[in-house]
């Protein structure tokens, strides 16, 4: 027992010198609890679920390759002869990725007295909250001509506005399907929030809530007309606010339905909810957490840049891609991608903007033009845990290692002439190429970022598309807040954690006299 605790440690002690080496900051979460102090991708404990993101690709590399003509291999490879016509070749060279020379971090230093609201004010400062309150008493004005007087409605204030922030974002600390519950007399009633505004004028609120109450006449048939002004608000304060580091991941955050309501609602709204008409990706700092940039696709309806006409996922998802890297352009940036971005053409294109990449390939998701075939289907002679096998095109390395499975990587951010390694708590270490030591441990930071990022999204969910979005935004804009706050001098006074910085925040907004958390 005694030697396995010895092991144990020191297979500790090794990833952590690794996740050191690959500068990743420690979690940005703080919450209490077992998983809080341990290593954020490395398996070196029994319950770790670090290393998801690669392992719940086997089966689509195994079903893409099984699906597939083992002698033609997926569309778009190419042959043998064609790839070294095309310049593949087992001869490896060393390459390097030029340093990125911008510090990362905040942009502006925030005072120790700092509080939870002036965190989250630095995205949603009080004019685009006093614009909520233009546009909300303009819908209502209008709605009325239209539809007969409502005697109970009065013109909401900038304070009312906060309020009505306040009171939706306590469903993200309390974890309460409907805000209304907090009038209530059951578990999720809040008599010390609710005091603070009437549930009759919150509904009025709710009623005419608008961020944009009329259609441009300029161009008016985006799907998100409705919400576009607060997002390129948004995005525009995400870029100013704070610098990523160089390393980077562009995906979909984990944005499912609470699995507490899916559990205990009635068929007839799991119909009416039964599928997002959107999908978020984003591009996100995998050395903190924070989210960079946000880029929203309407799955129906038209979109903007033509994307809604765009069938093919693989080519969708580059064109997505290219939106969210647009102000990466001679940075020096490493992007890591899922199967459905990673290809050869838009690799080769973003390397010519010194935006260099590393992506996990799938023969049934990934777009496999230009590709040796030899190098995507699988060999018939047993292969070896950690083996793996590499061709080269200029700076561009094509990389099959095996683990229980064949993975399949792109990358010209990482040489493959340099080994890295994977540190499991039962196998110990497993030699891999650098390129998929550094995938796995970026990859399952942001994982682990999102299992707890899920935790505090704001659990009102509205029907319209563009309430659902904004809501989500918000949530987002939350949790950037937060980890400005724990690289702020304000963290060291008093050291909340996510949940109470929430909760701190919804205080704050309701103009409480005592903004300190409840315990």
């Amino acid at each position: 027992m005694a030697e396995c605790g010895r092991k144990a440690l020191s297979l500790l002690e090794a990833a952590r010198s690794r996740y050191e080496s690959l500068q990743i900051s420690d979690d940005v979460f703080g919450e209490s609890g077992d998983d809080s102090s341990e290593n954020p991708f490395y398996s070196t404990t029994g319950d770790s679920n670090s290393d998801n993101y690669i392992e719940t690709n086997v089966e689509d590399a195994k079903e893409g390759e099984t699906g597939s003509n083992q002698s033609c291999g997926p569309p778009g490879s190419v042959s043998n002869s064609q790839a070294e016509e095309d310049g593949w070749s087992d001869a490896l060279q060393d390459i390097s990725v030029p340093p990125c020379n911008d510090t990362h971090g905040p942009t502006q230093k925030m005072p120790a007295t700092a509080t939870a609201l002036d965190f989250f004010q630095l995205f949603v400062p009080d004019n685009v909250i006093q614009n909520m309150v233009t546009q909300t008493n303009m819908y209502a004005k209008k709605y009325q001509e239209r539809f007969g007087s409502d005697e109970g409605w009065t013109n909401v204030t900038l304070a009312e506005m906060k309020a009505f922030l306040g009171f939706v974002t306590s469903t993200s600390v309390h974890r309460c399907e409907s805000v209304l519950s907090i009038w209530s007399s059951g578990f999720f009633s809040n008599r010390s929030i609710a005091l603070k505004m009437s549930q009759a004028r919150f509904e009025k609120i709710l009623k005419y809530f608008h961020i944009v109450a009329f259609r441009s006449s300029q161009g008016g048939s985006q799907g998100l007309y409705k919400i576009q002004p607060f997002l390129d608000s948004l995005q525009h304060s995400f870029g100013s606010t704070f610098r990523p580091s160089q390393t980077q991941v562009l995906h979909e955050p984990l944005i499912d339905e609470d699995p507490v309501f899916i559990t205990t609602c009635t068929e007839r709204e799991l119909r009416k909810r039964k599928k997002r008409k959107f999908s978020l990706w984003v591009r996100q700092c995998t050395s903190t957490g924070f989210i960079c940039q946000i880029y929203v696709h309407l799955k129906e309806g038209p979109g903007p840049d033509g994307l809604d006409t765009l069938k093919n996922k693989p080519q969708l998802h580059s064109l997505v891609a290219k939106q969210l890297c647009q102000s990466l352009a001679g940075r020096n940036a490493i992007i890591f991608t899922g199967p459905s971005i990673t290809s050869l053409n838009l690799f080769q294109e973003f390397e010519k903007q010194d935006i260099y990449c590393c992506g996990l390939l799938s023969t049934r998701k990934s777009d496999c033009t230009g590709l040796p075939q030899s190098m995507l289907v699988n060999s018939d002679i047993p292969q070896q845990r950690g083996q793996s096998l590499i061709k080269m095109k200029g700076n561009m390395s094509l990389i099959s290692w095996y683990n229980k499975g064949s993975f399949r990587f792109l990358t010209n951010a990482y040489s493959p002439t340099k080994q890295g390694v994977i540190i499991k708590r039962k196998s110990g270490e497993i030699p891999c190429p650098l390129a998929v030591e550094a995938f796995a441990a970026h990859l399952s930071y942001i994982c682990k970022y999102d299992d707890k990022y899920s935790k505090y999204f704001i659990f009102h969910k509205p029907n319209k598309t563009w309430q659902q979005v904004f809501w989500l935004t918000i949530s987002i804009a939350i949790n950037n807040a937060y980890i400005l706050y724990k690289m702020s001098d304000a963290y060291h006074v008093k050291r909340y954690s996510r949940a109470q910085f929430g909760e701190r925040l919804v205080r704050e907004l309701l103009d409480l006299d005592d903004c300190s958390p409840t315990q």
